[in-house]
């Protein structure tokens, strides 16, 4: 074993580089509602019944880059870097491909998927509008994240940190200009919001494909070597991707359902979720980041052949993830107020704003434990696991336990986040279980 000291250093500097791209993808939205937010209810509604199709429309990235983190991280903890650079080509074909298909289809079909949202008539233009604006940066999204889960495998977790700052300054920068018409620019409003995102994630794509130029990388993409997909290579990929499938699309099902039951509650009430949501999404891709880092560091380390290593690293990302836990819980518990204020001035989106960050806030170190653990099981490649759990609790429990209290019991808004709370707490508590068991140990890819 490597002196305790070392490993924590490793953890963490690969740690905090992807929880800064966690928060900083998540920011996207956030800084889009609250810039609009000026523009009223209607406006923050319209952006935030976009956020469930738009991850609907990543789900397939990101799946297929859970089998890309897993396979390259085995292959360069076996110094195959051959390998390695075999399958990032092959798996970016396949990307390419990918993005093409569902971002294309969401361009076309956008006023009906919106509408399957749970749009209103005063929502249905304004959303459309953004959300097909949004499609064509994130195809150049979908691309960059594939290349910075990659460069996370070999270390280079910075660049994904360089590449989603850069489009979150660009984003905030041509919000203000297009949104309301400073200093000149025309005011586009909502649109101008989704243009200013897409350009971000244009300009950040550009960045994440020069890291693979130039000899600076282990991962480099060479065009004297064939790009054709071939079995042979993905198999491994798809061994993990087509779980890591089933649990996306399980969960943004889930997660769908999840936000048409609020939306049917009326503009006034989805907008106060929406605004509780994009606080919680800051809260919930920071662990996001340790989630990536324990996907990296156990993969790498059993790729190696060092199992009690590998077992060890997620134990350490969870102890770094548990100490941010008591910074948010703090922040939620006390500081709640302001954070609502940022985006609505309205006594009734106080009151219930202000009464559902202080649920969230006891559930920051349950949410914490879960991620991590369920990344170093993806790690692993035991994403059947975590996508069985997902189907059960997100999909099912979720959904259902959120309608019975909105309605039936009468909880109004109250009751889809005490039912976020309890798929909080059983998955948690199960990822954890199962993670201690060890028997991801002996998975082979």
């Amino acid at each position: 074993m490597p002196p305790m000291g070392t490993m924590y250093r490793t953890a963490f500097q690969m740690a905090w580089p992807a929880t800064v791209e966690s928060v900083f993808v998540a920011l996207v939205s956030f800084v889009d509602t609250m810039m609009v937010s000026s523009l009223g209810t209607t406006a923050v509604a319209a952006v935030g019944l976009c956020n469930q199709p738009k991850f609907i429309c990543l789900a397939v990235i990101m799946s297929l880059n859970v089998g890309v983190t897993a396979i390259i991280a085995r292959r360069i903890g076996e110094k195959d870097t051959q390998s390695a650079n075999r399958c990032l080509r092959e798996s970016l074909v396949i990307c390419l491909l990918l993005c093409l298909l569902t971002c294309g289809l969401s361009f076309i079909f956008a006023r009906p998927f919106i509408l399957l949202a749970g749009a209103q008539e005063d929502t249905i233009d304004l959303a459309v509008t953004y959300f097909r604006i949004l499609m064509v940066g994130q195809f150049f999204q979908q691309l960059t994240l594939t290349i910075n889960a990659a460069q996370r495998c070999v270390g280079n977790s910075k660049l994904s940190m360089k590449t989603n700052v850069t489009a979150n300054v660009i984003n905030i920068i041509f919000n203000y200009l297009l949104i309301n018409g400073n200093l000149g620019f025309p005011a586009w409003g909502v649109a101008g919001a989704a243009f200013a995102t897409s350009l971000g994630n244009i300009i950040a794509f550009f960045m994440a494909c020069r890291s693979l130029l130039g000899g600076r990388s282990v991962l480099q993409a060479d065009f004297t070597k064939s790009w054709r997909p071939r079995w042979s290579t993905l198999q491994g990929v798809w061994q993990v991707s087509s779980s890591a499938l089933l649990e996306n699309f399980c969960t943004r099902t889930g997660f769908f359902i999840y936000a048409l039951i609020v939306a049917n509650l009326g503009t006034l009430m989805f907008a106060t979720h929406q605004i509780c949501m994009n606080i919680c999404n800051i809260l919930f891709t920071c662990f996001d980041g340790f989630s990536a880092s324990a996907a990296a560091l156990v993969g790498q380390r059993l790729g190696a052949k060092r199992p009690s290593e590998a077992e060890l690293y997620g134990k350490i990302c969870n102890r770094l993830a548990l100490f941010l836990s008591t910074v948010w819980a703090i922040a939620l518990i006390f500081f709640r107020a302001p954070m609502v204020g940022l985006f609505s001035e309205d006594p009734v989106v106080l009151q219930y704003g202000e009464n559902i960050l202080m649920l969230v806030g006891f559930c920051t170190y349950i949410n914490g434990m879960s991620a991590v653990y369920a990344g170093a099981l993806r790690g692993a490649g035991d994403t059947k696991f975590v996508a069985m759990i997902s189907f059960a609790c997100v999909t099912v429990l979720r959904p259902t336990l959120a309608w019975i209290l909105c309605y039936p019991v009468g909880m109004g808004i109250y009751g889809p986040w005490f039912a976020l709370a309890a798929d909080l707490w059983i998955r948690g508590i199960a990822e954890v279980i199962r993670y201690h068991q060890g028997r991801w140990k002996a998975i082979k890819l």
